[in-house]
């Protein structure tokens, strides 16, 4: 997978719009942006500590999303009226 691809795609699994994702993780927008736009190429090992941050601290909107069903299947949501 490319750079651009995946920068994005990592992006876009937070749910974190680009200024968000950027001030999460102290990144120049710029940078993002031509990261994105594959003006420039992130170094692999930042796209893998990225990746791993994402996956480890739970910021991936999936993993929210499926944890939140797990929680309604065993009973632990319960709308308040």
């Amino acid at each position: 997978m490319d750079c651009k691809t995946k920068i994005k795609e990592l992006r876009e699994s937070t749910g974190m719009n680009r200024k968000e994702f950027c001030k999460y993780f102290r990144i120049p927008y710029r940078t993002v942006t031509e990261w994105e736009l594959d003006n420039r190429h992130a170094p692999e090992y930042v796209l893998r500590l990225l990746e791993y941050y994402i996956q480890n601290e739970g910021l991936a909107k999936k993993k929210v999303t499926d944890e939140c069903s797990e929680m309604e299947e065993r009973g632990g949501l319960h709308e308040k009226n």
